[in-house]
């Protein structure tokens, strides 16, 4: 069981990323009946447990290698290895076969989408035991994950990969790992720096304006590709999610700056009901504006 709750699920959320493709893209047959959807549809599934596999074993190397630090903190001290539950040799020993069998399964699905999971896997180890300890570039590594994945979904299936897509996941992204570095440091206050050495160079106004640059850019963008891209031209009804976007958005960042949540966006996601009915909103649009 401590095994299990080291690898977070929970987190696994964040591979769904994934699927951005298959549901973005105009290359996707509309026919229900047709082979070819259910053969794209099964290659992104297998791609998310495979992302599923790997980022687990991110996750073990990760809860050692800072368990330490971790022991700081009022949540993730709680976790298998920083309490004891879970001894280290057998953390690096699970991270080890799950990493290698996650990646040599990814080859095996195809060769640019085993690239990228090979990828995906060096960058999370260098952000791990490097990255992370670098300001700014610590929370672009973060990002560059979530864009690993959305490119990883393109390439499982074979479909051009949507700037668009890329452009959103990132700002996206960034939004959420300023998020996330605000909330560590207002919850910790004077013990941030000991729990993460890189957040004596952040402040609490110096991460609002990030958020909120990104935001804006954000915001603009996805208005952008739902009436002036090649995609919306197709689908004018796209347009009616940007409305989803807007709410989902501003609830978050509300939930970040009045609640002070935002440590774990994917606790967010699977607790916060106006979130949960609004992303179900959002895909039911999606799926409309598709046809679907």
């Amino acid at each position: 069981m401590a095994l299990v709750e080291g690898l977070r699920p929970k987190q696994w959320t964040k591979n769904a990323f994934v699927f951005a493709a298959l549901v973005f893209t105009n290359n996707i047959p509309f026919s229900v009946g047709d082979a070819r959807r259910w053969h794209m549809l099964g290659l992104t599934l297998a791609a998310f447990v495979l992302f599923c596999v790997v980022s687990g074993a991110v996750y073990l190397l990760n809860d050692v290698a800072d368990r330490e630090q971790d022991r700081v903190h009022p949540q993730k001290r709680h976790r298998p290895v920083p309490s004891g539950r879970l001894p280290v040799g057998i953390a690096i020993a699970w991270a080890t076969l799950l990493g290698v069998g996650g990646t040599a399964a990814a080859f095996a699905l195809n060769l640019p989408f085993g690239l990228v999971t090979a990828g995906y896997l060096a960058l999370q180890l260098s952000y791990t035991f490097a990255l992370k300890h670098e300001v700014l570039i610590d929370v672009f590594s973060i990002a560059a994950g979530f864009v690993l994945r959305a490119v990883a979904g393109a390439l499982a299936i074979g479909v051009p990969i949507s700037v668009w897509l890329l452009i959103c996941t990132l700002q996206l992204a960034l939004f959420l790992g300023f998020g996330k570095r605000r909330h560590e440091l207002v919850a910790l206050a004077h013990e941030a720096k000991n729990h993460r050495r890189i957040l004596q160079h952040y402040t609490v106004p110096l991460l609002d304006h990030m958020m909120a640059i990104v935001l804006s850019a954000l915001v603009v963008c996805y208005a952008i590709y739902t009436i002036m891209s090649p995609t919306a031209i197709q689908h004018p009804l796209l347009v009616i999610t940007l409305v989803n976007v807007l709410y989902g958005v501003f609830r978050y960042l509300y939930l970040v700056q009045v609640e002070h949540k935002g440590g774990s966006p994917e606790n967010i996601l699977m607790e916060d009901r106006p979130m949960q009915i609004n992303l179900i909103a959002w895909i039911a649009e999606v799926l409309v504006a598709f046809k679907v």
